[in-house]
């Protein structure tokens, strides 16, 4: 049976400052320090530099998911994650992710062997198997955490 792997969305697959980026100059201003309420700015992020190349080559070894939160306060965030997920990896039964994109504000309410993200929030801190702390000087970007992950498979 594969370890299972939760893999987090903001700053980790998807490259926040590129849908920040894509805004008009008057919406950034008017969200200064809240751009996640901004209704559709996750449609406009682009993948992180090697995440859709190394979600990939994981899941060859291991049971993957995104697991990842969306703002309380945007609800087309909701959307715009899971139209993120099919624009990258399909939309069809048989895509990789196909129905394994879960949004919780809870992390540490699911049961895995790894979660990779970028901080320590929404239960992240608390989730009991090993949290790989993406950006960090450890593990600083995907090529870190594949040569990690693929030498424990």
């Amino acid at each position: 049976m594969k370890k299972i792997v939760y893999i987090d969305m903001d700053n980790v697959l998807v490259d926040f400052p590129t849908g920040i980026a894509k805004l008009e100059p008057h919406i950034k201003q008017l969200y200064q320090g809240r751009y996640d309420e901004v209704q559709g700015i996750f449609a406009l992020m682009d993948p992180m530099p090697n995440a859709i190349e190394a979600v990939y080559k994981l899941a060859e070894k291991y049971d993957i998911y995104v697991l990842s939160t969306a703002p309380w306060l945007n609800s087309s965030a909701w959307m715009d994650k899971v139209e993120w997920i099919q624009k990258y990896f399909g939309k069809e039964p048989d895509s990789l992710l196909y129905k394994r994109l879960i949004l919780s504000h809870h992390k540490n309410l699911n049961k895995g062997d790894y979660l990779i993200d970028d901080r320590l929030h929404n239960g992240a801190d608390k989730f009991t198997g090993e949290h790989i702390h993406f950006g960090t000087e450890k593990f600083p970007d995907w090529q870190s955490v594949l040569d990690y992950l693929l030498n424990k498979a």
